[in-house]
């Protein structure tokens, strides 16, 4: 499908019939830019409006797909033709607003995942929940990228992009946690007790000591089965 060729017999059909832009413009309900952007073979009208610009322009679908009048000899050709460039020509189409869709829920993954880190306390279990959510909208968008692998490729792909995203986002809460002392994000269970405050997470125990005093001290330790006993002792 040659859009400059087409462009070029839009402008000449249309001056041909007397009609100014704006006029062929406003019978199809469109703007003038738009049909300006047609005969100037940029972009091609909607499949919706291939009817009634033809119409308008008193020539076939056949002979606007081609780009010129079309004789009665060649006629059926150049129609098995055209149909098989309008396919190719929707599905191109469609094709880029799939992959357009596709950035924007990548985009949008990553940066809930990032502002949810960033917004939300780190006591608060919103940070998390967050910024798991934006990551599975990630990988709904590279889904839609890699559609076309194989089951089995797709599945082992974004597994591995899974748990290599989750992988960051702990390893980024196990250093939140050790630099700035702060409760950790991805954690099973809080409990508070005595002069401590226990977080269970599922690589490391956290244990917060004299919280909210002068001498208040964090410590982390392997992660193990800690009894309510082994906490009223712990920071003594």
């Amino acid at each position: 499908m040659n859009q400059e060729r087409i462009g070029k017999f839009i402008a000449e059909c249309r001056k041909n019939r007397k009609i100014t832009q704006s006029e062929l413009a406003e019978k199809l309900g469109v703007t003038d830019r738009s049909v300006s952007n047609w005969e100037n073979g940029k972009n091609m009208p909607d499949l919706s409006l291939f009817k009634p610009l033809c119409n308008e322009l008193n020539i076939t679908i056949n002979e606007f797909l081609s780009g010129e009048k079309v004789n009665k000899d060649n006629y059926q050709e150049r129609f098995e033709e055209n149909i098989v460039n309008t396919i190719a020509y929707s599905t191109k189409k469609m094709n880029k607003y799939s992959y357009v869709i596709s950035l924007i829920l990548i985009i949008f993954g990553l940066f809930i995942s990032i502002s949810a880190i960033m917004i939300f306390p780190s006591e608060s279990s919103w940070s998390s929940i967050y910024s798991v959510f934006g990551i599975f909208i990630f990988l709904i968008g590279i889904a839609r990228i890699i559609r076309g692998f194989k089951w089995y490729k797709r599945l082992v792909l974004l597994l591995a992009i899974f748990f290599g995203a989750m992988g960051i986002l702990l390893f980024t809460d196990y250093l939140n946690v050790k630099m700035n002392e702060e409760a950790p994000m991805f954690r099973w269970a809080t409990t508070a007790t005595g002069q401590v405050i226990y977080y269970d997470t599922l690589f490391y125990d956290v244990y917060r000591c004299h919280f909210d005093e002068e001498d208040e001290y964090w410590v982390i330790e392997k992660n193990k089965n800690v009894t309510i006993d082994e906490l009223i002792n712990y920071c003594k």
